[in-house]
């Protein structure tokens, strides 16, 4: 019988072990929430069904990581784990020296103190949060240069986290590029929905940067992911492999910043990649003050060892088309039901469009935290906010920064959920957005100085 259409696919593992999950009831789910100041940073994770707070840190680790666990050197100096990431490092991201740091905001503060002084413009495809504050307490000023298209949730560009060349020009005939210490490219970019960046843009961006002598800063926290979207959405890559497309997006930079967390399927642990040998003796003596030994970086041999083997994983193909797949499989059924969320369907999450979701709630009651407490009453889903609290404030004037996109990030952990989960949530989903008229705003009650939106508190208006 001939096959028509599309066949099925399935996650390339089978399950080995499980963790039993606590079943809650709505009313002690409202409970939680009152008492977590409406931030679901602050609930107790045995009090959530599907955590889809984060990727970073959640995914489950294969038999081979567990494995190297057992194979940890923990000596302080010299771990024989320490060298076989530096290999894998330098096998499937070509960087020259690597530093392992406790994980990626720890390298993007020791990239940070080396690279950026007083009065420094640092250009990127939109800010993150942790990156950016680095490079305030550095001195440095963060000016965005990410196309136009990544602020508009409904626009359809296939690549939405390009850097915008002429911006780019624009800022370095402003300030000079004297003052600009690098460009910092985060492949895929969080903050505009796990959008990715064309392996072209890429290459303008390094010959541009090159005519001015600035150098290129990746962040590559997700680039696996990235390459993927340019395997499936870039004419000419097709035939190419995760890992070929991998290498070659780090070749267009000169270090990177890297959260094992994420693609690389550990708990903990990330490093800086450098190619320059001066930076690298600098953030080497660094590290000593901030994180630890040069040949450890906060990290137990045996974390190490799970990274350089999940480094491995992370680039095989059959892995990301069913780390990618599952997101777009819960992505599609949302569209379905005419769920307002940010399109293209990014790589590692869903990201509900909290402005077209609750219309009703001014941006500065902010609809994204009350929406994502709303998915957790309802049925034990736990998301988190990606809007205005996210943005924080304006160190001079202490304004609100008021970002175009208020969303609400359903951030899908590798190899941990099933479709059957996917499902739960899609019908989560559609239940608030069914009851979407009843959701109120929220006013802050307590706001911490940094990074606000991991702890700050919020009450119902």
């Amino acid at each position: 019988m001939q096959q028509t259409g599309k066949r099925s696919w399935a996650e390339p593992y089978k399950i080995k072990m499980v963790e039993l999950l606590k079943m809650t009831t709505k009313q002690q789910r409202q409970k939680a929430i009152r008492e977590a100041g409406y931030n679901t940073f602050l609930l107790k994770s045995e009090d959530v069904y599907i955590d889809l707070l984060t990727d970073s840190g959640t995914s489950a680790m294969s038999d081979r990581q567990w494995a190297g666990l057992m194979q940890g050197d923990e000596a302080y100096a010299g771990s024989k784990n320490f060298y076989n990431l530096e290999k894998s490092v330098q096998k499937h991201y070509g960087y020259k020296y690597m530093i392992p740091t406790h994980q990626g905001r720890g390298a993007e503060n020791i990239l940070s103190k080396v690279l950026i002084k007083e009065g420094d413009i640092v250009p990127g495809n939109m800010y993150f949060t942790t990156t950016r504050l680095h490079q305030e307490l550095a001195g440095g000023t963060f000016v965005d240069v990410i196309i136009d298209e990544a602020h508009d949730p409904q626009n359809e560009h296939l690549f939405k986290g390009n850097v915008d060349l002429d911006k780019l020009k624009n800022v370095i005939a402003e300030y000079g590029a004297q003052r600009i210490p690098y460009v910092c490219v985060a492949v895929t970019v969080n903050l505009a929905g796990g959008q990715p960046v064309s392996m072209e843009n890429m290459k303008q961006v390094r010959e541009l940067t090159q005519q001015h002598g600035i150098k290129v800063m990746l962040d590559m926290t997700r680039i696996a992911e990235n390459a993927y979207f340019i395997q499936q959405r870039e004419k000419g890559y097709s035939v190419r492999s995760i890992k070929s497309l991998v290498k070659e997006i780090c070749s267009y930079t000169d270090g990177a910043t890297f959260s094992g967390k994420k693609d690389a399927l550990v708990n903990i642990g990330g490093f800086l990649a450098l190619n320059d040998e001066e930076y690298f003796n600098e953030a080497s003596n660094l590290v000593v003050v901030y994180e630890g030994l040069h040949t450890y970086g906060g990290l137990a041999g045996r974390d190490m060892e799970a990274m350089a083997v999940g480094i491995e994983e992370s680039v095989q193909d059959e892995h990301m088309k069913a780390r990618v797949g599952q997101v777009l499989y819960l992505g599609e059924m949302l569209m379905k039901q005419h769920i307002p969320i940010v399109t293209p369907i990014g790589g590692h999450g869903i990201f509900l469009d909290a402005k077209r979701f609750l219309p009703h709630v001014r941006q500065d009651q902010f609809p994204a935290q009350a929406l994502a407490a709303e998915l957790y009453v309802d049925a034990g889903i736990r998301s988190m906010e990606r809007g205005i609290v996210s943005a924080g404030r304006n160190a001079r004037t202490r304004d609100h920064y008021y970002p175009k996109l208020e969303l609400v990030r359903l951030t899908i952990p590798r190899r941990v959920y099933t479709q059957a989960h996917m499902d739960v949530i899609a019908e989560s989903v559609v239940n608030v957005y069914e009851q979407r008229n009843k959701i109120k705003g929220l006013e802050m009650t307590y706001e911490p100085k940094y990074l606000r939106f991991f702890q700050a508190r919020f009450g119902r208006i």
